[in-house]
């Protein structure tokens, strides 16, 4: 697994933990590296990752709106735990981050058939594509480059890891 998707994993987790438990976002930021994330994390995954769930917590109810919009006869509160989060985790990397969109839905979907179910991929990646379309109609992305994407050897997947 690339380290770019440990991060966002790790990102989901702080996202998840602080939700479930209603934690201040502050002190989840806070303890998670120390109590909860995997030490093998490099040091620009853990950047990264932080940077993720930092972000996407304080820009909750911007992030929560983009999915409002998309998700018809869906309240954000009645989704999965998981669900919402990879969500708002995406949207979060669409706005804010350089990371190509295509890119940010792969990851979630990616996420998501590791940490959901089949069907919440299939409602994720349908929301993510609407909100993609919405903001691509506003604001194309026309200079972002593509994340490097690492090869795996010849004898491993076929798929494709991001670095």
């Amino acid at each position: 697994m690339g380290s770019r998707r440990k991060a966002r994993e790790c990102a989901l987790q702080m996202l998840f933990a602080a939700d479930f438990a209603e934690a201040v976002p502050e002190e989840v930021l806070k303890t998670y590296w120390v109590e909860l994330g995997d030490s093998d994390v490099e040091e620009t995954a853990r950047e990264f990752a932080t940077r993720l769930a930092a972000g996407t917590l304080s820009r909750l109810e911007i992030l929560d709106e983009r999915i409002r919009s998309r998700a018809e006869h869906w309240r954000i509160p009645r989704m999965a735990i998981v669900d919402r989060n990879i969500l708002r985790l995406a949207v979060y990397e669409f706005l804010y981050e350089p990371t190509p969109r295509t890119v940010a839905i792969n990851e979630a979907l990616e996420i998501a058939r590791r940490f959901s179910t089949y069907e919440a991929t299939q409602f994720i990646n349908g929301i993510l594509d609407a909100i993609k379309r919405d903001l691509d109609e506003q604001q194309p992305q026309e200079h972002v480059q593509p994340e490097e994407v690492e090869q795996p050897p010849d004898d491993e997947s076929d798929e494709t890891q991001e670095d």
